[in-house]
């Protein structure tokens, strides 16, 4: 085949040819681009690490932070309890002095409603006197035929009621 016989002839100067394009590629890439790589990765790394530095920084900080406000939150529920209780004893003084006020008027109210339903059962009890006296008379007379004079009904049945 002739491919194959002329193959001893260029093989040669192919050899040369790649030896020359990866020199080209080693030079290019070895000494042009892998010292530029090399300094953005260092750049990394550099910021990567000041920025965990800052992290740790920032964390202690809110640590501090957070133990200052659980420090205050602490002082000012112990400040709310205590005015709550002082409050709470305002209020408690404020309602004994209403109930003891409200008891005076009501005590006062009852005794004067008392006094007026005790007038008016004696209003009561009179005009049922009279009533029943009218009453007494009409029975009286109707049944028996005989008059009887209003002092003498009214004095019967005052008798009566008395009697229970």
């Amino acid at each position: 085949m002739p491919q194959l016989n002329q193959l001893m002839f260029v093989y040669q100067s192919q050899w040369f040819w790649l030896l020359l394009c990866l020199a080209l590629i080693y030079i290019f890439i070895g000494r042009g681009m892998v010292p530029k790589i090399e300094n953005v990765v260092e750049d990394r790394n550099a910021r990567i690490q000041s920025d965990l530095d800052a992290a740790e920084r920032a964390h202690a900080e809110a640590d501090e932070a957070e133990e200052q406000a659980r420090t205050g939150e602490l002082q000012a529920r112990g400040q709310a309890q205590s005015v709550i209780a002082d409050a709470k004893a305002a209020a408690a003084e404020q309602t004994e002095a209403a109930l003891a006020s409200a008891d005076a008027k009501v005590a006062e109210k009852l005794s004067a409603a008392e006094a007026s339903i005790a007038e008016a059962r004696a209003q009561a009890v009179s005009s049922l006197e009279s009533v029943a006296a009218e009453a007494a008379r009409d029975v009286v007379a109707k049944v028996s035929g005989v008059e009887v004079s209003a002092d003498q009904a009214a004095a019967t049945v005052k008798a009566v009621l008395a009697d229970g």
